[in-house]
């Protein structure tokens, strides 16, 4: 699609918006379950492109990404009737007589724009927020995934008028294209190096943003914690996707008494969730592409490689791979890792851990294995961070009754559930007031009385 086109798509969305055709409750609600019918209508078609873009197997598609979407869709077809109503507030006395209220409205014209990793979940799931709440939407996914695009392109097609709803394909021309283009909300999740471009982008017609980015999440093993539990959680959240998750353990972060025996139960782990070969597991995915299949290997150092750290370049895989002796100054711990790389790290002190945490960039997730509740208060507390697990990996985010979102460099809002209503929405704060009775108190001539009478209101 060329910038004439996507101008015109731009104006013909915000067209049907003035109409106030995406106004009416009932009319989400039904848009909701149209694309809750489609979804699973298409849902085999969904397998076999993530299959195709990140060698998911069908469990893991539905577990991560279809089956999640079809929540989401579930709770907002529940809640959004109560989410779009008015909201009465308390009235000062000074205003008497009137009624104060918060009236959501949707925000207009939305632009979604997608990653590659969990390419179905993270279009559609903001998407069905923006719907709920009432805007129309043009979604970009990504094009490292052109498989899942399609079937997204195809579900959307034959859910929505493209004036309501409508996908745009195509790689770096297209993303410019439609970030120059004056949008009332941008939604972005992806690289923290991209969200920059997309906020200053925005800036430029002061368009608010959501920024979904990343980060190096911790998981932080203190010495009380049961070992070999948080050893089987820690291999499940890091290597799920083949570690492509933006919400993974970046890296273990222990006290230096467990390390050797943490380590010991990872590898049993692997062998265990992902057998002696973990190359020719056929539920095992792949690196999305060659640029970052060789990106991940450059981070590896095969001196400190204590598990894993095979490869096969014709199918983009690397094995799950463990590597002690790592420092903060090496290269694994400089970017990043989004791959099947665990770097073990050792403190000598919690204390210490929350210092060194805290020192770098906000991490999206920060996990905390301990058996210790004031360790476990401590860190929660102290740590800046944009949400996390206690004795887990990853499951914060599969909810829809809390938010997800990021902090500081990390990103900026958060959406899921009531937070996803919220994104797209504008409350605006109305005063209703009555005509049969007219306070003069605010009017000049000003006087005395008057005065002592709105001293007595405003206490």
């Amino acid at each position: 699609m060329n910038e004439t086109e996507i101008q015109e798509l731009t104006q013909c969305q915000r067209s049907y918006f003035l109409t106030g055709a995406t106004l009416p409750v009932s009319a989400r609600i039904g848009a909701l379950k149209k694309l809750r019918l489609c979804i699973q209508a298409h849902e085999e078609e969904i397998n076999q492109a993530l299959k195709a873009d990140l060698g998911k197997c069908a469990f893991e598609s539905y577990m991560c990404e279809t089956g999640l979407v079809l929540s989401e869709l579930s709770h907002m077809i529940r809640h959004t009737p109560y989410y779009a109503k008015e909201h009465t507030v308390p009235t000062p006395l000074a205003q008497f007589s009137s009624r104060s209220y918060r009236k959501p409205s949707p925000y207009g014209v939305v632009l979604i724009m997608s990653p590659w990793n969990y390419p179905f979940l993270l279009s559609m799931d903001p998407l069905i927020d923006a719907i709920a709440a009432g805007n129309t939407a043009i979604v970009k996914p990504s094009a490292y995934s052109p498989n899942t695009s399609r079937i997204i392109e195809k579900i959307v097609s034959q859910c929505f008028d493209r004036s309501h709803v409508a996908v745009v394909t195509g790689g770096r021309a297209e993303n410019t294209c439609l970030l120059n283009e004056h949008f009332d909300y941008i939604f972005f999740t992806g690289s923290q190096h991209v969200g920059r471009e997309v906020m200053e982008k925005a800036s430029r017609h002061l368009t608010p943003v959501t920024l979904e980015l990343g980060g190096k999440s911790p998981c932080i093993v203190e010495k009380s914690a049961n070992l070999k539990l948080a050893a089987k959680r820690i291999v499940f959240g890091k290597f799920l996707n083949c570690g492509q998750t933006c919400v993974a353990p970046d890296y273990i972060y222990c006290d230096r008494e467990i390390k050797d025996d943490l380590i010991l139960h990872i590898q049993k782990q692997i062998n265990r969730q992902y057998s002696a070969s973990p190359l020719n597991n056929e539920n095992y995915g792949k690196i999305i592409n060659q640029k970052h299949f060789s990106r991940i290997l450059g981070l590896i150092d095969s001196g400190k490689v204590v598990c894993g750290g095979e490869s096969n370049p014709d199918t983009l895989q690397i094995a799950p791979t463990v590597m002690d002796g790592v420092t903060f100054e090496d290269a694994v711990m400089q970017e990043e890792i989004f791959g099947p790389v665990l770097p073990v790290l050792t403190y000598e002190s919690i204390d210490e851990a929350i210092a060194k945490v805290n020192s770098m960039a906000h991490p999206l997730a920060l996990y905390i294995f301990s058996s210790d509740k004031s360790v476990i208060d401590k860190v929660t507390s102290q740590c800046g961070y944009g949400g996390g697990c206690v004795n887990d990996t990853l499951i914060h985010l599969a909810t829809s009754e809390m938010g997800f979102g990021g902090f500081g460099e990390s990103g900026m809002g958060s959406y899921h559930g009531k937070e996803g209503f919220d994104t797209f929405t504008h409350y605006k704060s109305i005063v209703d007031k009555k005509t049969w009775i007219d306070l003069p108190m605010r009017y000049q001539p000003y006087r005395r009385l008057n005065e002592k009478l709105l001293r007595k209101f405003l206490k």
